[in-house]
C-alpha cells in the first residue's frame, strides 16, 4: 500500500466513529453533514434579494462552485477513489452511495465559497464559510463517508479553480451579473415596487 494511501487510511480511523460514541455526537455530527450545506441556497438568495452590492459576489461565488464541482466529477471518472466503507474500512453513520470519494464535493463547495467571499467586499463570509468548511469536512470524515485527504483535495481543487477563473471573472463578470439583473428586475418588478424586495 502506497504511503500516502497508508497515512489517509491511519488518519481516518483516528477521526472516524465508533459505535461506542454518544448519540448526540453524532446527531450532531449528521446535521453539520447534511444539513450546513442546505443553508447555503437560502443564505445567497437572500444576499441577492436584499444585498444588490454583493450580487455580483454571490454570483460569483456560484459560477466558480459550479466549475469546480465539474471538475471533481471528471477527477472522479479519471481517478475513481473508493469510500471508506466500500473497501471496508471503518464505521459509517451517514446513508450515502458508493460514489468516487476524491475530492469530496461538500468540502469543495464550502472552500470555494469562502475563498470568493474572502477576496470580495464582505470578505467576513469567508471566514464563516471557512469555519462552516472545517467543520462539515470534520463531521464527513467522523460519520465515515470520507477519508481526510478527500478533504485536502478538495481545498486544492477549489484554490485551483479560484486562481485560474478569478481573472476570468474580473473580466466579464460584471456583465453576466447586470444580464441576470435586468431579467431579475423585469420578471420581479411587482415586488421590487412594493418595496418587498430590493431592485
Amino acid at each position: 500500500m502506497p504511503q500516502v494511501e497508508l497515512l489517509n487510511q491511519t488518519l481516518f480511523l483516528l477521526i472516524n466513529a465508533t459505535p461506542e460514541t454518544p448519540a448526540l455526537a453524532l446527531k450532531l455530527a449528521t446535521f453539520i453533514a447534511q444539513d450546513l450545506l442546505r443553508l447555503l441556497p437560502l443564505w445567497l438568495a437572500a444576499l441577492w434579494l436584499w444585498r444588490p452590492e454583493l450580487r455580483d459576489s454571490a454570483l460569483k461565488s456560484v459560477a466558480l462552485t459550479g466549475a469546480a464541482l465539474l471538475g471533481n466529477w471528471l477527477i472522479g471518472l479519471a481517478w475513481p477513489h473508493p469510500r471508506p466503507f466500500a473497501i471496508p474500512l471503518g464505521h459509517v453513520f451517514l446513508v450515502h452511495d458508493a460514489t468516487p470519494s476524491f475530492p469530496s464535493n461538500h468540502g469543495t463547495i464550502f472552500a470555494m465559497m469562502a475563498l470568493c467571499w474572502h477576496f470580495s467586499p464582505a470578505r467576513g463570509w469567508g471566514w464563516l464559510l471557512a469555519a462552516a468548511g472545517a467543520a462539515v469536512a470534520w463531521s464527513r470524515v467522523f460519520l465515515g463517508v470520507h477519508f481526510p485527504l478527500d478533504m485536502l483535495g478538495a481545498l486544492l481543487v477549489a484554490i485551483g479553480w479560484f486562481a485560474v477563473l478569478s481573472p476570468a471573472w474580473n473580466r466579464l463578470g460584471r456583465n453576466w451579473t447586470s444580464g441576470l439583473e435586468a431579467l431579475y428586475r423585469r420578471l420581479l418588478a411587482r415586488p421590487i415596487a412594493a418595496g418587498w424586495i430590493r431592485g
